[in-house]
Protein backbone atom coordinates (compact mmCIF):
# COMPACT_ATOMS: atom_id res chain seq x y z
CA UNK A 1 0.00 0.00 0.00
CA UNK A 2 1.35 3.68 -0.66
CA UNK A 3 2.26 5.27 2.50
CA UNK A 4 0.21 8.47 2.25
CA UNK A 5 2.28 12.10 3.25
CA UNK A 6 1.34 14.46 5.72
CA UNK A 7 2.87 16.93 3.91
CA UNK A 8 0.45 16.73 0.95
CA UNK A 9 -2.10 16.44 3.52
CA UNK A 10 -3.08 12.97 2.28
CA UNK A 11 -5.79 11.20 3.38
CA UNK A 12 -7.02 8.71 0.81
CA UNK A 13 -10.99 7.84 0.94
CA UNK A 14 -11.60 4.13 1.02
CA UNK A 15 -15.37 4.07 2.25
CA UNK A 16 -17.24 1.95 -0.70
CA UNK A 17 -20.31 3.28 0.38
CA UNK A 18 -19.15 6.99 0.30
CA UNK A 19 -17.87 6.82 -2.62
CA UNK A 20 -21.02 5.14 -4.13
CA UNK A 21 -22.67 8.22 -2.36
CA UNK A 22 -20.20 10.60 -3.87
CA UNK A 23 -20.70 9.14 -7.89
CA UNK A 24 -24.65 9.26 -7.39
CA UNK A 25 -24.97 13.06 -6.57
CA UNK A 26 -24.25 13.73 -10.29
CA UNK A 27 -25.08 11.99 -13.54
CA UNK A 28 -21.61 11.30 -14.81
CA UNK A 29 -22.30 9.76 -17.86
CA UNK A 30 -21.10 11.02 -20.90
CA UNK A 31 -19.81 14.14 -18.60
CA UNK A 32 -16.44 15.87 -18.57
CA UNK A 33 -14.88 15.17 -15.35
CA UNK A 34 -11.88 16.56 -13.35
CA UNK A 35 -10.79 14.58 -10.37
CA UNK A 36 -8.47 17.23 -8.01
CA UNK A 37 -6.68 14.96 -5.65
CA UNK A 38 -7.13 11.44 -7.01
CA UNK A 39 -4.69 9.98 -4.39
CA UNK A 40 -4.48 6.19 -5.08
CA UNK A 41 -7.54 6.35 -7.92
CA UNK A 42 -10.63 4.67 -5.16
CA UNK A 43 -13.29 7.45 -7.09
CA UNK A 44 -11.46 7.25 -10.37
CA UNK A 45 -12.17 3.61 -10.53
CA UNK A 46 -15.77 4.38 -9.31
CA UNK A 47 -15.46 7.42 -11.87
CA UNK A 48 -15.09 5.15 -14.73
CA UNK A 49 -17.89 2.94 -14.31
CA UNK A 50 -20.07 5.33 -15.09
CA UNK A 51 -18.38 5.82 -18.82
CA UNK A 52 -17.82 9.81 -18.30
CA UNK A 53 -16.84 11.13 -21.68
CA UNK A 54 -13.63 12.68 -20.59
CA UNK A 55 -11.47 12.47 -17.15
CA UNK A 56 -8.98 14.65 -16.27
CA UNK A 57 -7.02 14.08 -13.18
CA UNK A 58 -4.76 16.35 -11.10
CA UNK A 59 -2.09 15.00 -8.56
CA UNK A 60 0.62 16.54 -7.07
CA UNK A 61 2.43 13.05 -5.99
CA UNK A 62 4.53 11.63 -8.52
CA UNK A 63 4.46 7.96 -6.81
CA UNK A 64 0.94 8.61 -7.29
CA UNK A 65 0.67 9.54 -11.05
CA UNK A 66 2.83 6.63 -11.99
CA UNK A 67 0.17 4.25 -9.75
CA UNK A 68 -2.41 5.79 -11.93
CA UNK A 69 -0.75 5.96 -15.48
CA UNK A 70 -0.07 2.26 -15.07
CA UNK A 71 -3.27 1.10 -13.90
CA UNK A 72 -5.66 3.61 -16.29
CA UNK A 73 -3.01 3.11 -19.63
CA UNK A 74 -5.81 1.19 -21.59
CA UNK A 75 -8.12 4.18 -21.37
CA UNK A 76 -7.22 6.59 -24.55
CA UNK A 77 -10.26 9.70 -22.60
CA UNK A 78 -7.44 9.96 -19.21
CA UNK A 79 -5.35 12.60 -19.24
CA UNK A 80 -3.28 13.08 -16.21
CA UNK A 81 -1.27 16.05 -14.97
CA UNK A 82 1.44 15.50 -12.21
CA UNK A 83 0.75 19.14 -10.93
CA UNK A 84 -0.04 21.31 -7.98
CA UNK A 85 -3.75 22.29 -8.38
CA UNK A 86 -3.27 26.16 -6.87
CA UNK A 87 -0.68 26.64 -9.70
CA UNK A 88 -2.18 24.51 -12.88
CA UNK A 89 -3.93 26.56 -15.55
CA UNK A 90 -7.72 24.60 -14.71
CA UNK A 91 -9.30 27.33 -16.54
CA UNK A 92 -7.81 26.79 -19.62
CA UNK A 93 -7.84 22.58 -19.70
CA UNK A 94 -10.93 22.01 -18.53
CA UNK A 95 -13.90 21.17 -21.36
CA UNK A 96 -17.26 22.71 -21.20
CA UNK A 97 -20.02 21.68 -19.12
CA UNK A 98 -17.61 19.62 -16.68
CA UNK A 99 -18.16 18.30 -13.28
CA UNK A 100 -15.11 19.04 -10.59
CA UNK A 101 -15.16 16.69 -7.76
CA UNK A 102 -11.88 16.21 -5.49
CA UNK A 103 -11.43 15.25 -1.80
CA UNK A 104 -9.60 18.32 -1.23
CA UNK A 105 -6.60 17.97 1.12
CA UNK A 106 -7.37 19.62 4.21
CA UNK A 107 -4.75 22.45 4.33
CA UNK A 108 -5.40 24.02 0.58
CA UNK A 109 -9.24 23.55 0.42
CA UNK A 110 -10.00 26.94 1.09
CA UNK A 111 -7.59 28.05 -1.66
CA UNK A 112 -9.12 25.32 -4.45
CA UNK A 113 -12.34 26.92 -4.05
CA UNK A 114 -11.55 30.38 -4.24
CA UNK A 115 -9.45 29.31 -7.42
CA UNK A 116 -12.59 27.44 -8.77
CA UNK A 117 -14.67 30.85 -7.78
CA UNK A 118 -12.15 33.30 -9.85
CA UNK A 119 -12.55 31.93 -13.29
CA UNK A 120 -12.44 35.10 -15.61
CA UNK A 121 -14.72 33.56 -17.31
CA UNK A 122 -18.58 33.36 -15.67
CA UNK A 123 -20.50 31.44 -15.98
CA UNK A 124 -17.34 28.96 -15.89
CA UNK A 125 -16.77 25.96 -18.30
CA UNK A 126 -17.95 24.11 -15.06
CA UNK A 127 -21.65 22.75 -14.18
CA UNK A 128 -21.27 21.40 -10.92
CA UNK A 129 -18.60 21.39 -8.03
CA UNK A 130 -18.26 17.88 -5.55
CA UNK A 131 -16.08 18.84 -3.21
CA UNK A 132 -14.64 17.26 0.45
CA UNK A 133 -13.71 19.69 2.79
CA UNK A 134 -12.76 19.86 6.91
CA UNK A 135 -16.09 20.13 8.28
CA UNK A 136 -15.17 22.53 10.35
CA UNK A 137 -14.60 24.51 6.80
CA UNK A 138 -17.85 23.61 5.48
CA UNK A 139 -19.69 25.35 8.16
CA UNK A 140 -18.23 28.26 7.45
CA UNK A 141 -19.16 28.14 3.49
CA UNK A 142 -22.37 27.16 5.26
CA UNK A 143 -22.81 29.47 7.15
CA UNK A 144 -25.17 32.46 7.45
CA UNK A 145 -24.21 36.13 8.19
CA UNK A 146 -24.58 36.93 12.10
CA UNK A 147 -23.25 33.81 13.25
CA UNK A 148 -19.46 33.25 14.35
CA UNK A 149 -18.57 31.47 11.13
CA UNK A 150 -19.36 33.35 8.93
CA UNK A 151 -16.29 34.98 6.78
CA UNK A 152 -14.70 35.55 3.27
CA UNK A 153 -14.81 32.28 2.34
CA UNK A 154 -19.07 32.22 2.87
CA UNK A 155 -19.06 35.97 1.41
CA UNK A 156 -16.86 34.52 -1.85
CA UNK A 157 -18.80 31.19 -2.52
CA UNK A 158 -22.32 33.15 -2.53
CA UNK A 159 -21.35 35.83 -5.06
CA UNK A 160 -21.12 33.02 -7.53
CA UNK A 161 -22.19 29.96 -6.37
CA UNK A 162 -25.44 27.95 -4.79
CA UNK A 163 -25.07 24.90 -2.84
CA UNK A 164 -27.41 22.67 -4.08
CA UNK A 165 -26.58 19.38 -1.50
CA UNK A 166 -24.08 18.39 1.51
CA UNK A 167 -23.44 15.45 3.66
CA UNK A 168 -20.96 14.46 6.23
CA UNK A 169 -18.24 11.67 6.58
CA UNK A 170 -16.92 10.32 9.36
CA UNK A 171 -12.96 10.07 9.68
CA UNK A 172 -13.66 6.30 9.57
CA UNK A 173 -13.98 6.69 5.96
CA UNK A 174 -10.03 7.17 5.31
CA UNK A 175 -6.59 5.97 5.85
CA UNK A 176 -4.86 7.23 7.66
CA UNK A 177 -7.81 8.46 9.80
CA UNK A 178 -7.82 12.14 10.28
CA UNK A 179 -8.88 13.73 13.62
CA UNK A 180 -11.53 15.66 12.14
CA UNK A 181 -14.98 14.85 10.15
CA UNK A 182 -14.98 15.97 6.87
CA UNK A 183 -18.37 16.98 4.49
CA UNK A 184 -19.15 16.84 0.70
CA UNK A 185 -20.77 20.01 -0.53
CA UNK A 186 -22.11 20.12 -3.83
CA UNK A 187 -22.30 23.74 -6.12
CA UNK A 188 -23.57 24.72 -8.60
CA UNK A 189 -22.41 28.08 -10.40
CA UNK A 190 -24.80 30.91 -10.83
CA UNK A 191 -25.27 34.18 -12.05
CA UNK A 192 -26.32 36.54 -9.04
CA UNK A 193 -28.18 39.43 -9.69
CA UNK A 194 -27.26 41.04 -6.35
CA UNK A 195 -23.54 40.69 -7.23
CA UNK A 196 -22.47 43.40 -9.61
CA UNK A 197 -18.78 43.55 -9.23
CA UNK A 198 -16.78 43.80 -12.04
CA UNK A 199 -13.72 42.23 -10.98
CA UNK A 200 -14.00 39.02 -8.26
CA UNK A 201 -10.29 40.17 -7.12
CA UNK A 202 -11.88 43.52 -5.33
CA UNK A 203 -14.36 41.09 -3.24
CA UNK A 204 -11.56 39.00 -2.09
CA UNK A 205 -9.36 42.35 -1.59
CA UNK A 206 -12.31 44.13 0.29
CA UNK A 207 -13.27 41.14 2.16
CA UNK A 208 -9.65 40.53 3.45
CA UNK A 209 -9.45 44.19 4.79
CA UNK A 210 -12.86 43.76 6.60
CA UNK A 211 -11.77 39.92 8.27
CA UNK A 212 -8.53 40.66 8.82
CA UNK A 213 -10.38 43.27 11.77
CA UNK A 214 -13.38 40.42 12.70
CA UNK A 215 -13.14 41.59 16.43
CA UNK A 216 -13.29 45.60 15.34
CA UNK A 217 -16.29 47.90 14.44
CA UNK A 218 -16.24 48.00 10.18
CA UNK A 219 -15.69 51.32 10.68
CA UNK A 220 -12.38 50.36 11.13
CA UNK A 221 -11.81 49.14 7.82
CA UNK A 222 -14.14 51.36 5.79
CA UNK A 223 -11.11 54.02 6.75
CA UNK A 224 -8.59 51.61 5.48
CA UNK A 225 -10.10 51.30 1.93
CA UNK A 226 -11.96 54.96 1.43
CA UNK A 227 -11.26 58.34 1.67
CA UNK A 228 -14.58 59.71 2.51
CA UNK A 229 -15.52 56.47 4.77
CA UNK A 230 -18.72 58.05 6.37
CA UNK A 231 -20.06 59.40 3.22
CA UNK A 232 -19.93 55.86 1.69
CA UNK A 233 -21.27 54.14 4.42
CA UNK A 234 -24.30 56.64 4.56
CA UNK A 235 -24.63 55.92 0.68
CA UNK A 236 -25.03 52.04 1.20
CA UNK A 237 -26.91 52.35 4.39
CA UNK A 238 -24.11 50.00 6.59
CA UNK A 239 -24.06 50.47 10.36
CA UNK A 240 -20.01 51.44 11.19
CA UNK A 241 -20.58 50.20 14.71
CA UNK A 242 -21.12 46.52 13.53
CA UNK A 243 -18.88 43.49 13.74
CA UNK A 244 -17.41 41.90 9.76
CA UNK A 245 -19.86 38.97 10.59
CA UNK A 246 -22.74 41.08 11.09
CA UNK A 247 -22.68 42.18 7.54
CA UNK A 248 -24.33 40.52 4.97
CA UNK A 249 -22.79 39.25 1.52
CA UNK A 250 -25.26 41.99 -0.61
CA UNK A 251 -23.72 44.48 1.76
CA UNK A 252 -19.75 43.01 0.93
CA UNK A 253 -21.03 43.71 -2.99
CA UNK A 254 -21.71 47.08 -2.49
CA UNK A 255 -18.92 48.20 -0.55
CA UNK A 256 -16.98 46.30 -2.75
CA UNK A 257 -18.61 48.64 -5.74
CA UNK A 258 -18.10 51.79 -4.06
CA UNK A 259 -14.20 50.67 -3.91
CA UNK A 260 -13.63 50.00 -7.72
CA UNK A 261 -15.61 53.42 -8.41
CA UNK A 262 -13.18 54.91 -5.91
CA UNK A 263 -15.59 56.43 -3.80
Amino acid sequence: MIKPKKSLGQNFLIDNNILDKIIKLSDLSNTNIVEIGPGTGNLTKKILTQKPKSLILIEKDKSLVNLLKTEHSFCKDIKIYNEDILKFRLEDKIKKNSIVIGNLPYNISSQILVKLIKFNKWPPSYKKLILMFQKEVADKILSKYGSSSFGRLTVLSNSRLNIINSFNVSPNSFYPVPKVSSTILVFEPVINKDFKVKKITNLEKVTHVFFSKKRKMVNKAFKEIFSKPDEVAKKIKVDVTLRPNQLSEIEYFKITECFEKKL
